[in-house]
């Protein structure tokens, strides 16, 4: 005992030590733990970590090769609030991958071989606000009700992907989206496109490295801002018609014209019947007299 009654500096050391060894006996080989975080970047692994503690609020698993993120797993981090996926493998399929953490905030998937976006990936991320899955080239398709659920999304990347077109609907009926990165994709400016392109003309949603949000298809319009591509688009889709059209119209000119003909038809052999059976009646009238 010292003098002051308390235990001896060595005594004391040793309780430390043993403490900060209670904080890491869960930690996950090759990662490194704080209070309520594990960080694993850049330790080349394959697979998701175990032995993760169960009240872990924030973890990195940037610059790895994981291919797949198991969902039971990470179910047991029921507390996670921050996700950090960037540069791995992950791809696929990852619907349902997220139901056990309704509590996420944070989520980056940037850099990896994403293909689709189902309303089934995100759906039980009600808490989203930000949301990263840019530089994924293999990522072509995202429904139009992907973020249904995710109505706090304030921060949406999905710039230098494979994406061509993007429903209006998809990011319109987002209440508190501000931020939304579009730019180096092979956007395809046609009609379809139109609604997406005034939507961006009238939002108050911030647009980064907007210069570069260009059109790829049609070769006419390659290379024109997309918000600026509006006009032309108007233009194209609203006033001229196509090949399709004048189909359309020569098929319905076809059918009113074969309509009035029959009709008329039908009209003179109503006509003759009448005058016919009126002529029969005046005989018969004149052979009773």
């Amino acid at each position: 005992m010292s003098p002051s009654g308390g235990p001896q500096p060595l005594s004391l050391m040793f309780l430390l030590g043993m403490g900060l060894a209670s904080e890491n006996i869960n930690c996950p080989s090759r990662c490194s733990c704080q209070y309520l975080e594990v960080n694993c970047t850049g330790q080349q692994l394959q697979e998701f970590p175990v032995t993760i503690p169960l009240d872990t609020r924030q973890l990195i698993l940037a610059t790895n090769k994981i291919s797949y993120l198991p969902a039971v797993e990470l179910s047991f981090l029921a507390d996670l609030v921050y996700l950090d996926c960037r540069e791995n493998l992950l791809g696929d399929d990852l619907d349902f991958t997220f139901i056990g953490v309704a509590k996420l905030v944070y989520l980056d998937l940037s850099f990896n071989n994403l293909t689709q976006v189902t309303f089934s990936t995100f759906s039980q991320l009600i808490s989203l606000v930000v949301l990263k899955m840019s530089d994924n080239p293999n990522l072509v398709a995202i429904e139009k009700d992907a973020f249904a659920n995710n109505t706090w999304l304030r921060y949406l990347d999905v710039s230098r992907t494979g994406l061509l077109f993007l429903d209006t609907s998809t990011v319109r009926d987002l209440p508190n989206l501000r931020f939304l990165g579009l730019s180096d994709n092979l956007w395809h400016c046609n009609c379809s496109f139109l609604d997406f392109t005034a939507w961006m003309t009238k939002s108050n949603v911030h647009f980064p490295d907007a210069k570069n949000i260009t059109c790829y298809m049609p070769e006419g319009l390659r290379g024109l801002k997309v918000p600026a591509v509006e006009a032309q688009l108007r233009f194209n889709c609203l006033t001229q018609l196509h090949k399709q059209d004048y189909i359309f119209l020569c098929l319905i000119g076809f059918c009113i014209f074969s309509a009035g003909t029959v009709a008329a038809w039908l009209a003179g052999i109503c006509a003759v019947i009448y005058e016919v059976h009126t002529a029969k009646g005046k005989d018969d009238e004149e052979e009773d007299t």
